[in-house]
């Protein structure tokens, strides 16, 4: 016994597959001033709605809800049933201080007090 399922019938799932990860995903990809939603995330690449996200490119962000997480190097790796699926070429995890030149001693001072 064969299962045919009709192309309006599979259309409508992968819509609504796709909008039950939208409503839960907190990921955001940044590019060019404009945030679109992550459906998913892996350690190797992203996927983002096909339909409502334009094709993307080059250095991007990605956000868990305002939270830099990464700044990626992306290339586009294909779509399918409604997704458009992103491979890095280089993703950095974002840290929220700027990277230091020098070993810091782990007894330094955090801070000087003066005559004030």
């Amino acid at each position: 016994m064969s299962t045919y399922i009709s192309k309006e019938v599979s259309d409508d799932l992968a819509r609504a597959r796709i909008a039950g990860l939208k409503k839960m995903s907190r990921l955001r990809v940044e590019h060019g001033g404009m945030f679109y939603t992550v459906l998913r995330l892996w350690r190797d690449g992203f996927a983002v709605e096909a339909v409502s996200t334009p094709p993307l490119r080059g250095l991007v962000d990605i956000y868990e809800g305002p939270n830099l997480l990464y700044q990626c190097l992306i290339v586009a790796s294909g779509g399918e049933g409604g997704e458009m699926v992103y491979e890095f070429k280089r993703h950095t995890l974002a840290q929220d201080r700027a990277p230091l030149d020098f070993e810091r001693a782990v007894d330094a001072p955090v801070g000087l007090l003066g005559e004030g």
